[in-house]
Protein backbone atom coordinates (compact mmCIF):
# COMPACT_ATOMS: atom_id res chain seq x y z
CA UNK A 1 0.00 0.00 0.00
CA UNK A 2 1.49 3.34 -1.04
CA UNK A 3 1.36 6.44 1.15
CA UNK A 4 -0.88 8.15 -1.41
CA UNK A 5 -3.55 5.48 -0.86
CA UNK A 6 -3.87 6.18 2.87
CA UNK A 7 -6.10 8.98 4.15
CA UNK A 8 -4.29 10.90 6.88
CA UNK A 9 -6.52 13.98 6.90
CA UNK A 10 -9.63 12.79 8.77
CA UNK A 11 -10.13 14.85 11.91
CA UNK A 12 -10.86 12.67 14.93
CA UNK A 13 -10.91 14.85 18.03
CA UNK A 14 -9.65 18.00 19.75
CA UNK A 15 -8.20 17.94 23.27
CA UNK A 16 -9.08 20.39 26.06
CA UNK A 17 -7.10 20.09 29.30
CA UNK A 18 -8.20 21.29 32.74
CA UNK A 19 -6.49 21.02 36.16
CA UNK A 20 -6.25 17.57 37.82
CA UNK A 21 -9.52 16.07 38.98
CA UNK A 22 -11.78 18.64 37.29
CA UNK A 23 -13.53 16.60 34.59
CA UNK A 24 -16.93 16.98 36.26
CA UNK A 25 -16.50 20.72 36.67
CA UNK A 26 -15.45 21.34 33.07
CA UNK A 27 -18.26 19.08 31.85
CA UNK A 28 -20.74 21.36 33.58
CA UNK A 29 -19.12 24.42 32.03
CA UNK A 30 -19.49 22.94 28.56
CA UNK A 31 -23.11 22.06 29.27
CA UNK A 32 -23.64 25.71 30.13
CA UNK A 33 -22.09 26.61 26.76
CA UNK A 34 -24.78 24.55 25.01
CA UNK A 35 -23.11 21.16 24.54
CA UNK A 36 -24.25 17.70 25.60
CA UNK A 37 -21.41 16.03 27.52
CA UNK A 38 -21.01 12.25 27.75
CA UNK A 39 -18.99 10.48 30.45
CA UNK A 40 -15.71 9.06 29.18
CA UNK A 41 -13.72 7.11 31.74
CA UNK A 42 -10.19 6.54 32.98
CA UNK A 43 -7.35 5.83 30.57
CA UNK A 44 -5.37 2.61 30.71
CA UNK A 45 -2.36 4.22 32.37
CA UNK A 46 -4.56 5.55 35.18
CA UNK A 47 -3.08 9.02 34.77
CA UNK A 48 -5.95 10.78 33.00
CA UNK A 49 -9.74 10.75 32.80
CA UNK A 50 -12.10 12.37 30.34
CA UNK A 51 -15.56 13.29 29.13
CA UNK A 52 -16.68 13.75 25.52
CA UNK A 53 -18.69 16.19 23.45
CA UNK A 54 -19.62 14.20 20.33
CA UNK A 55 -20.65 16.12 17.22
CA UNK A 56 -22.85 14.86 14.40
CA UNK A 57 -19.96 14.81 11.93
CA UNK A 58 -18.19 12.25 14.16
CA UNK A 59 -15.63 14.70 15.50
CA UNK A 60 -15.52 15.05 19.27
CA UNK A 61 -14.09 17.30 21.95
CA UNK A 62 -12.11 15.44 24.59
CA UNK A 63 -12.41 17.14 27.96
CA UNK A 64 -9.47 15.69 29.83
CA UNK A 65 -7.65 16.13 33.11
CA UNK A 66 -4.98 14.29 35.02
CA UNK A 67 -6.42 12.24 37.85
CA UNK A 68 -3.84 13.63 40.30
CA UNK A 69 -1.19 16.38 40.40
CA UNK A 70 2.46 15.38 40.13
CA UNK A 71 2.91 15.89 43.88
CA UNK A 72 0.47 13.01 44.57
CA UNK A 73 3.05 10.46 43.44
CA UNK A 74 6.08 9.62 45.64
CA UNK A 75 9.36 11.08 44.44
CA UNK A 76 11.47 8.73 42.30
CA UNK A 77 8.56 6.27 42.01
CA UNK A 78 7.71 4.64 38.64
CA UNK A 79 4.26 6.28 38.84
CA UNK A 80 5.77 9.72 39.22
CA UNK A 81 8.17 9.11 36.35
CA UNK A 82 5.22 8.16 34.13
CA UNK A 83 3.24 11.23 35.24
CA UNK A 84 6.15 13.60 34.63
CA UNK A 85 6.84 12.03 31.24
CA UNK A 86 3.28 12.25 29.96
CA UNK A 87 2.82 14.02 26.62
CA UNK A 88 0.70 16.75 28.23
CA UNK A 89 2.44 16.92 31.61
CA UNK A 90 3.71 20.48 31.00
CA UNK A 91 0.72 21.77 29.03
CA UNK A 92 -1.19 24.74 30.39
CA UNK A 93 -4.98 24.32 30.67
CA UNK A 94 -6.91 25.04 27.49
CA UNK A 95 -6.98 23.68 23.94
CA UNK A 96 -3.74 21.74 23.81
CA UNK A 97 -3.78 19.18 20.98
CA UNK A 98 -5.69 17.56 18.12
CA UNK A 99 -5.88 14.09 16.64
CA UNK A 100 -6.51 12.64 13.21
CA UNK A 101 -7.98 9.17 12.69
CA UNK A 102 -5.44 6.37 12.31
CA UNK A 103 -5.98 2.92 10.86
CA UNK A 104 -5.42 0.90 14.05
CA UNK A 105 -2.75 -1.22 12.39
CA UNK A 106 0.42 -2.57 13.98
CA UNK A 107 1.37 -4.42 10.80
CA UNK A 108 4.64 -3.54 9.11
CA UNK A 109 4.05 -1.62 5.90
CA UNK A 110 0.70 -0.30 7.10
CA UNK A 111 1.76 1.86 10.02
CA UNK A 112 0.66 5.50 9.88
CA UNK A 113 4.07 6.49 11.24
CA UNK A 114 5.86 4.64 8.41
CA UNK A 115 3.62 6.17 5.77
CA UNK A 116 4.12 9.75 6.98
CA UNK A 117 7.85 9.29 7.52
CA UNK A 118 8.23 7.95 3.98
CA UNK A 119 6.46 11.01 2.57
CA UNK A 120 8.60 13.30 4.68
CA UNK A 121 11.82 11.68 3.47
CA UNK A 122 10.85 12.19 -0.17
CA UNK A 123 9.67 15.75 0.42
CA UNK A 124 12.50 16.75 2.75
CA UNK A 125 10.09 18.25 5.27
CA UNK A 126 11.86 16.96 8.37
CA UNK A 127 8.73 15.35 9.84
CA UNK A 128 9.27 12.31 12.03
CA UNK A 129 6.52 10.26 13.68
CA UNK A 130 7.16 7.78 16.45
CA UNK A 131 6.23 4.13 16.03
CA UNK A 132 2.71 3.26 17.20
CA UNK A 133 2.08 2.47 20.87
CA UNK A 134 -0.98 0.95 22.46
CA UNK A 135 -3.55 2.91 24.43
CA UNK A 136 -6.99 2.42 25.87
CA UNK A 137 -9.68 3.45 28.28
CA UNK A 138 -12.28 1.81 30.51
CA UNK A 139 -15.75 3.31 30.15
CA UNK A 140 -17.95 3.89 33.20
CA UNK A 141 -20.06 0.90 32.07
CA UNK A 142 -16.99 -1.34 32.21
CA UNK A 143 -16.39 -1.70 28.46
CA UNK A 144 -12.69 -1.81 27.59
CA UNK A 145 -11.49 0.23 24.61
CA UNK A 146 -8.20 -0.26 22.79
CA UNK A 147 -6.38 1.82 20.18
CA UNK A 148 -2.91 2.71 18.91
CA UNK A 149 -1.35 6.16 18.97
CA UNK A 150 1.26 7.59 16.64
CA UNK A 151 2.65 10.95 17.71
CA UNK A 152 5.19 13.32 16.17
CA UNK A 153 8.70 13.10 17.56
CA UNK A 154 8.97 16.88 17.92
CA UNK A 155 9.65 18.44 21.30
CA UNK A 156 7.08 19.33 23.94
CA UNK A 157 7.08 22.97 22.81
CA UNK A 158 5.54 21.87 19.50
CA UNK A 159 2.68 19.81 20.92
CA UNK A 160 -0.51 20.98 19.24
CA UNK A 161 1.19 22.04 16.01
CA UNK A 162 1.28 18.64 14.30
CA UNK A 163 -1.54 16.18 15.00
CA UNK A 164 -1.19 12.80 16.63
CA UNK A 165 -3.11 9.82 15.21
CA UNK A 166 -5.54 7.59 17.07
CA UNK A 167 -6.44 4.31 15.35
CA UNK A 168 -9.05 2.02 16.88
CA UNK A 169 -8.49 -1.65 17.58
CA UNK A 170 -11.90 -2.07 19.21
CA UNK A 171 -14.78 -0.52 17.22
CA UNK A 172 -14.67 3.27 17.10
CA UNK A 173 -18.37 3.29 18.03
CA UNK A 174 -17.34 2.18 21.53
CA UNK A 175 -14.93 5.10 21.86
CA UNK A 176 -17.14 7.69 20.16
CA UNK A 177 -20.77 7.05 21.03
CA UNK A 178 -22.74 8.63 18.20
CA UNK A 179 -25.70 6.37 19.01
CA UNK A 180 -28.37 7.05 20.01
CA UNK A 181 -28.61 10.16 17.78
CA UNK A 182 -29.51 12.25 20.83
CA UNK A 183 -25.85 11.94 21.90
CA UNK A 184 -24.94 14.37 19.11
CA UNK A 185 -27.83 16.81 19.58
CA UNK A 186 -26.69 19.97 21.34
CA UNK A 187 -28.72 22.94 22.63
CA UNK A 188 -26.20 25.19 20.84
CA UNK A 189 -27.25 23.49 17.53
CA UNK A 190 -23.57 22.81 16.71
CA UNK A 191 -23.24 19.80 14.40
CA UNK A 192 -19.57 19.77 13.44
CA UNK A 193 -16.20 21.39 13.14
CA UNK A 194 -15.94 24.22 10.61
CA UNK A 195 -12.23 24.89 10.85
CA UNK A 196 -9.13 24.30 12.91
CA UNK A 197 -6.96 27.42 12.94
CA UNK A 198 -3.22 27.05 13.60
CA UNK A 199 -1.05 30.08 14.28
CA UNK A 200 2.74 30.11 13.87
CA UNK A 201 5.38 32.81 13.87
CA UNK A 202 6.19 34.32 10.45
CA UNK A 203 9.67 32.74 10.60
CA UNK A 204 8.16 29.24 10.90
CA UNK A 205 5.33 29.50 8.37
CA UNK A 206 7.03 27.85 5.37
CA UNK A 207 8.55 25.11 7.53
CA UNK A 208 5.20 24.26 9.10
CA UNK A 209 3.45 24.31 5.72
CA UNK A 210 5.89 21.70 4.41
CA UNK A 211 5.51 19.58 7.52
CA UNK A 212 1.71 19.62 7.42
CA UNK A 213 1.81 18.76 3.71
CA UNK A 214 3.76 15.59 4.54
CA UNK A 215 1.38 14.68 7.35
CA UNK A 216 -1.83 15.27 5.39
CA UNK A 217 -0.51 13.88 2.11
CA UNK A 218 -1.74 16.82 0.05
CA UNK A 219 -0.66 20.34 -0.83
CA UNK A 220 -2.63 23.25 0.63
CA UNK A 221 -4.73 25.79 -1.16
CA UNK A 222 -3.30 29.31 -1.03
CA UNK A 223 -4.89 31.86 1.26
CA UNK A 224 -5.41 35.58 0.93
CA UNK A 225 -1.77 36.34 1.77
CA UNK A 226 1.61 34.69 1.27
CA UNK A 227 1.46 33.44 4.84
CA UNK A 228 -1.90 31.69 4.90
CA UNK A 229 -2.75 28.22 3.63
CA UNK A 230 -5.72 25.86 3.83
CA UNK A 231 -6.26 22.10 3.64
CA UNK A 232 -9.59 20.35 3.18
CA UNK A 233 -10.15 17.77 5.91
CA UNK A 234 -12.50 14.83 6.11
CA UNK A 235 -14.77 13.84 8.96
CA UNK A 236 -15.75 10.36 10.06
CA UNK A 237 -19.52 10.41 9.59
CA UNK A 238 -21.07 9.51 6.24
CA UNK A 239 -22.92 12.79 5.65
CA UNK A 240 -23.73 14.52 2.34
CA UNK A 241 -21.15 17.31 1.72
CA UNK A 242 -23.76 19.64 0.20
CA UNK A 243 -25.52 19.81 3.56
CA UNK A 244 -22.57 19.23 5.87
CA UNK A 245 -19.50 21.14 4.63
CA UNK A 246 -16.09 19.61 5.23
CA UNK A 247 -13.88 21.28 7.83
CA UNK A 248 -10.75 23.21 6.97
CA UNK A 249 -7.32 23.26 8.57
CA UNK A 250 -5.94 26.76 8.23
CA UNK A 251 -2.34 27.79 8.84
CA UNK A 252 -1.42 31.42 9.30
CA UNK A 253 0.54 34.02 11.22
CA UNK A 254 -0.84 36.45 13.80
CA UNK A 255 -2.55 39.46 12.23
CA UNK A 256 -3.55 41.36 15.40
CA UNK A 257 -2.47 41.84 19.01
CA UNK A 258 -4.93 39.26 20.34
CA UNK A 259 -3.50 36.56 18.07
CA UNK A 260 0.07 37.54 18.91
CA UNK A 261 -0.73 37.24 22.61
CA UNK A 262 -2.46 33.90 21.99
CA UNK A 263 0.61 32.54 20.18
CA UNK A 264 2.90 33.79 22.93
CA UNK A 265 0.76 32.08 25.56
CA UNK A 266 -0.06 35.32 27.33
CA UNK A 267 -3.70 35.62 26.37
CA UNK A 268 -4.72 35.65 30.03
CA UNK A 269 -7.80 33.47 29.71
CA UNK A 270 -8.85 30.08 30.94
CA UNK A 271 -8.89 28.20 27.64
CA UNK A 272 -12.67 28.00 27.23
CA UNK A 273 -12.74 31.59 26.02
CA UNK A 274 -10.12 30.82 23.37
CA UNK A 275 -12.51 28.52 21.51
CA UNK A 276 -13.46 31.02 18.82
CA UNK A 277 -9.89 31.98 18.10
CA UNK A 278 -8.93 28.37 17.46
CA UNK A 279 -12.12 26.63 16.32
CA UNK A 280 -15.47 27.48 14.80
CA UNK A 281 -18.54 25.27 14.79
CA UNK A 282 -20.93 24.50 11.97
CA UNK A 283 -24.52 25.05 13.12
Amino acid sequence: MSSSEVNTRTIDHIVHLTPPGTVNEVSERFRNLGFKVLPGGTHADGLTENALVVLRDGTYLELISFTHPVSYYPENSPERTKREGHRWANSAPGWIDYAFLGNGSLEEGHLISEIINARAEVEGSGVKYLREVGGGRVRPDGKILKWVISAPASGRDEIGSLPFFCGDITPRSLRVQTEPPSNTEHPSTAFGLAYLDLLVSPARFEEMKKRLTSVLGSSPSPGDTDQTAFWDLEFVADLPPRIYPRPLLSLGVPSNDAQRKFLAGTQGESGLESMKSRFMWNT
